[in-house]
């Protein structure tokens, strides 16, 4: 079954705690937690000291997705402020498979992310090093909508992570809804990244259960 992250960034960011105790109680697996510096990315967002702030519930993890450059110079806050996975771009260290160690050795899932442009050939050497590979299937802080072919790139990664004989977790992020996390878990997709999927819909829990039930649809992987 495939899992839901609803992205914190999209909630009404005036009452997030509320936000989040509301997304958990309506079925979330997890909360996405999107990490922006204004620089990698064009938009700031929330740093540790929000993240510590926020009511932590019982099953329903912190995924922190850190679109930082020089991610090295925060993992320790992070693991600080109380999250269960930190994933952190390719595209923004020379120091990969250190800091995908580095954060094991912190107790926490470790995980890698691209972005659309970026191929998978760049991570082959530390795919056995990370718990999470997520995939950005929209350009990150930028307009635009979901990329159909990023569906391809889905397939790869999970034959990757299959023939290796690996425990590795795909993830995805961008543009997800009902009409596309069908294809999107046939592919091999195991936890969507839901924003406006939920929390522009007035009913969390209907919206949860939408996207699960659209995903379980799908043929088995």
């Amino acid at each position: 079954m495939v899992r839901i992250s609803p992205s914190l960034l999209s909630s009404d960011c005036s009452r997030l705690g509320e936000e989040l105790q509301q997304v958990a109680k309506a079925g979330a697996d997890m909360i996405h937690l999107d990490i922006m510096d204004g620089d990698f990315v064009p938009m700031l967002s929330f740093g540790p000291s929000i993240i510590k702030s926020l009511p932590h519930i019982e099953g329903c993890d912190f995924d922190a997705h850190l679109m930082v450059q020089h991610p090295e110079k925060h993992i320790d806050a992070f693991v600080d402020a109380g999250v269960d996975r930190l994933v952190i771009h390719q595209e923004t260290t020379m120091h990969l498979h250190f800091l995908l160690r580095r954060i094991q050795e912190a107790g926490i899932k470790s995980g890698v992310a691209l972005i659309p442009s970026t191929p998978l050939e760049s991570i082959d050497w530390v795919l056995e090093k990370a718990d999470i590979v997520l995939l950005l299937t929209v350009d990150p802080g930028l307009s635009g909508a979901f990329q159909p072919g990023m569906i391809r790139k889905i397939e790869q990664v999970k034959e990757r992570i299959v023939q290796r004989g690996l425990a590795v977790e795909v993830e995805v992020d961008g543009g997800i809804t009902t009409r596309n996390i069908r294809q999107l878990a046939d592919a091999g997709m195991d936890t969507a990244v839901a924003g406006s999927a939920v929390f522009q819909k007035p009913d969390y829990a209907a919206a949860i259960r939408a996207l699960k039930q659209a995903s379980e649809s799908s043929s088995m992987k």
